[in-house]
């Protein structure tokens, strides 16, 4: 089968489209002809060398979202058959004419609903509702701050706490205000050209958001902490701003009781995350469609330009999610 792989760490010039093996079929396996794959900002890291090795443990190439078709199915597995169209989380493999993944990992793709819309969903829809829904606590009558709403995981966010009936505040770049409006939030801050924080104490009179969800680290550590109302909890999910020199105002955190936690799913366990893809299948799957909630769609490359879909998030050119067609 085709399949994009690389020598050695590097720019995105390194990413080669080459043979390679048929993935092996395990007994929880589904092996899947992949038509569409998500690109994400793990991919950059890992082909950067960022994570100190070649591949995610369950394969030597690089994605982590496909979407495609049944076509084998391991010994243990129970609820799927051969032919059925599925989306899912995979430990590496997806950029690839066929990637295997764990069934308990898997999910049907909405009739309504195309591959690649299929492909861009489970990383960023996943990670959103853990953040925001099990770890989060987000209720219907709180507000929520979101940064980066324009971006893969802040836009699935802002759709879903915009569903949940929560009041979103979202973070973008001024000429992405009216695509965040149309995924849901009621204000947009332009991160560029106004202090979050500043603005955040005029909307709430002073009083702060209930829940902040915030991918960018040490930067805007302070004023998000600064930004919450008694009992606020601060879901951290990124550092693309960087770790050093984050203040702790303690004070703040004591006397308002607020919480603050962290969460990756790259190093979550196997049996957590199987959990983490159930608890949002069972919340949020069947309102995808038409009518309902729907991934933003950046761009689509064939596989064969991966490079070019990787310079395009390296430049922070898309918003919305880049997909790599089979």
């Amino acid at each position: 089968m085709k399949a994009i792989t690389f020598e050695q760490f590097g720019p995105s010039d390194v990413l080669n489209l080459t043979e390679v093996a048929n993935p092996e079929l395990r007994p929880d396996d589904l092996l899947v002809r992949t038509r569409a794959a998500g690109v994400n900002r793990a991919d950059l890291t890992l082909r950067r060398g960022g994570y100190g090795r070649p591949d995610f443990g369950d394969s030597s190439i690089m994605g982590l979202e496909i979407a495609g078709d049944v076509i084998a199915i391991g010994s243990h597995v129970t609820g799927f058959n051969i032919g059925d169209r599925v989306m899912g989380i995979v430990g590496g493999g997806a950029y690839a004419e066929q990637a295997r993944i764990d069934y308990r990992m898997a999910m049907p793709i909405p009739e309504s609903m195309d591959y690649i819309h299929a492909a861009a969903i489970t990383e960023v829809f996943v990670t959103a509702h853990e953040a925001l829904i099990h770890l989060g606590k987000l209720n219907a009558d709180e507000t929520v701050l979101i940064h980066a709403g324009a971006g893969g995981v802040g836009g699935a966010a802002v759709q879903l706490a915009s569903a949940t009936g929560a009041t979103v505040i979202t973070t973008a770049k001024g000429s992405a205000h009216d695509l965040v409006r149309r995924m849901g939030a009621d204000y947009a801050i332009d991160y560029e050209h106004e202090d979050f924080a500043e603005v955040i104490n005029k909307l709430t009179d002073n009083r702060g958001v209930d829940l902040i969800l915030d991918f960018i680290g040490a930067p805007y550590f302070e004023r998000n902490v600064n930004a919450l109302n008694f009992g606020g909890r601060l879901v951290q999910i990124g550092i693309m701003g960087g770790v050093e020199n984050a203040k702790i105002p303690l004070e703040r955190v004591l006397y308002r009781h607020l919480q603050i936690l962290g969460t990756v799913m790259k190093s979550r366990s196997q049996d957590v995350k199987h959990a983490m893809s159930q608890r949002f299948k069972q919340r949020w799957l069947a309102h995808f469609g038409e009518a309902g909630l729907n991934p933003i769609i950046d761009s689509v490359f064939p596989l064969k330009d991966a490079c070019a879909a990787h310079q395009r998030m390296e430049d922070g050119l898309n918003v919305g999610k880049i997909i790599l067609t089979m």
